[in-house]
């Protein structure tokens, strides 16, 4: 397709100056052109299957350049051999224009093919290193790909509740005391496992779901902690379609009462909010306590929340974890809004 959209130019636009600029007749000038065109095709295919054959695109840039012009002179003068044959041989000639030897027109007839043939190589090799760049930027974006997907899925697959143990003691304690409590409790955890296990899979979830495995996870909790843990939300209705990485808030929620709650004698208060601010999806998780240098301890909530949030959101989400107060520390999560 190329060689003929290119050569049909070439003929094309010498018809056209024929016509309109053309001072003198030329006899038997579409005969003589359509030969020239035909040749062409042929001449430069040839050439392509040497430079293919050769891996003259494999080579080194210097290599390239010098079998590049070499090739191009070789194969214009047998542009210019078969043309001035077959015209010869035919009996063409223009009666009209200066009389020429065999040799002179050959080289003439050369030289005016060897521009021919080096704006053919020229988008040749142009459209080659082009493709070439492409395909390699491709791949590199597919290898970035792959790295990211692994590395989101080693984060993932450090997401695992770290409560299970004490978790199945409250529950143990529970089945005599309050064996309708404890089948609740079981089916909490159960959600919460599951939940965990589907993290792999999943890019995000809606952050209802997210919502539901954290409450399974606090009603848990408050069997532990009983009267020493109070929990409030303030959720706008509006963003539990949003979609947030699964099991990132129960991370926050898990740390919070590790971190904040359990530190406590007395206990405290874990508070979830979400809503739409300044155009951005903001979640806050609000708990009793203090980081007392758990900022500086490379924990692996914080850790695998901003890696998540970098992996998945390209830079365009926040995350900062601080001491808003002298009893409360508050984590923030700052989305993009999904339009859904």
């Amino acid at each position: 397709m190329c060689q003929l959209g290119g050569w049909g130019a070439n003929f094309a636009i010498s018809v056209f100056f024929y016509l309109t600029l053309s001072v003198r007749k030329i006899d038997d000038f579409f005969l003589l052109i359509s030969i020239g065109v035909l040749l062409g095709i042929l001449v430069s295919h040839l050439m392509r299957m040497v430079i293919k054959e050769y891996r003259f695109l494999a080579k080194p840039l210097q290599s390239q350049i010098t079998s590049f012009i070499v090739i191009t002179i070789l194969f214009a003068i047998i542009y210019a051999c078969a043309d001035v044959a077959i015209t010869r041989m035919l009996g063409l000639k223009d009666s009209n224009g200066p009389k020429i030897s065999l040799p002179n027109e050959i080289t003439r007839n050369a030289i005016n093919n060897f521009f021919l043939l080096l704006i053919w190589n020229l988008i040749y090799y142009t459209y080659h290193y082009v493709e070439r760049n492409r395909k390699q930027e491709v791949s590199t974006l597919r290898l970035q790909s792959m790295v990211k997907e692994l590395e989101l899925k080693t984060i993932k697959s450090h997401i695992n509740p770290h409560f299970i143990f004490n978790a199945l003691n409250s529950i143990r304690a529970l089945v005599d005391e309050n064996p309708a409590r404890a089948r609740t409790a079981i089916t909490e955890l159960s959600n919460i496992l599951r939940s965990s296990m589907q993290a792999e899979k999943l890019e995000t979830v809606p952050l209802e779901k997210e919502l539901n495995i954290v409450k399974d996870y606090l009603a848990l909790e408050k069997m532990r902690f009983e009267e020493r843990l109070n929990i409030e939300m303030d959720i706008d209705e509006h963003t539990l379609s949003q979609p947030v990485p699964p099991m990132m808030l129960q991370t926050l929620v898990e740390n919070a009462i590790k971190h904040g709650i359990s530190k406590k004698i007395s206990g405290g208060t874990i508070r979830i909010v979400s809503d739409y601010v300044g155009g951005h999806h903001e979640i806050l998780v609000q708990n009793s306590g203090q980081l007392n240098g758990y900022l500086n301890s490379d924990g692996f909530g914080i850790r695998s929340t901003q890696d998540r949030l970098n992996l998945l959101y390209q830079g365009k989400a926040k995350f900062d974890i601080k001491n808003l107060t002298s009893e409360i520390v508050e984590s923030r999560i700052i989305m993009p809004v999904s339009s859904l």
